[in-house]
């Protein structure tokens, strides 16, 4: 007899535990496409305040999904870009991105 899942056993729990939430995945997805500067992602998901982009950052960062590199020049530079482990999510992030143009085609021929 197999065992069923409860919440703590299901790899989907598991995976949005990691980057789930309103931010992550637009962040990895715009970080999928080149490295970035903080400015240049907060552009690209206008709605986002500046603390709450950095906590997301931070979280991505310490779940090694995202690097952080800091360069010592004046007026400070950091970049980030998805590491080895995150770039292992850009099929998914394309898919996702497909499921949606898909599914908004769909759902403008219903109405």
């Amino acid at each position: 007899m197999e065992k069923e899942l409860d919440d703590t056993d299901c790899p989907v729990t598991a995976t949005i535990a990691l980057f789930g939430g309103r931010w992550k995945l637009p962040i990895l997805y715009i970080l999928s496409k080149n490295t970035r500067r903080f400015g240049e992602i907060q552009v690209r998901v206008p709605s986002i305040s500046k603390k709450v982009l950095t906590n997301q950052l931070r979280e991505l960062e310490a779940d090694g999904l995202i690097s952080r590199k800091q360069y010592k020049e004046l007026p400070p530079r950091v970049e980030y870009a998805l590491t080895d482990f995150g770039k292992t999510l850009c099929p998914l992030l394309i898919d996702i991105a497909a499921w949606q143009r898909k599914s908004i085609d769909n759902l403008t021929k219903v109405k």
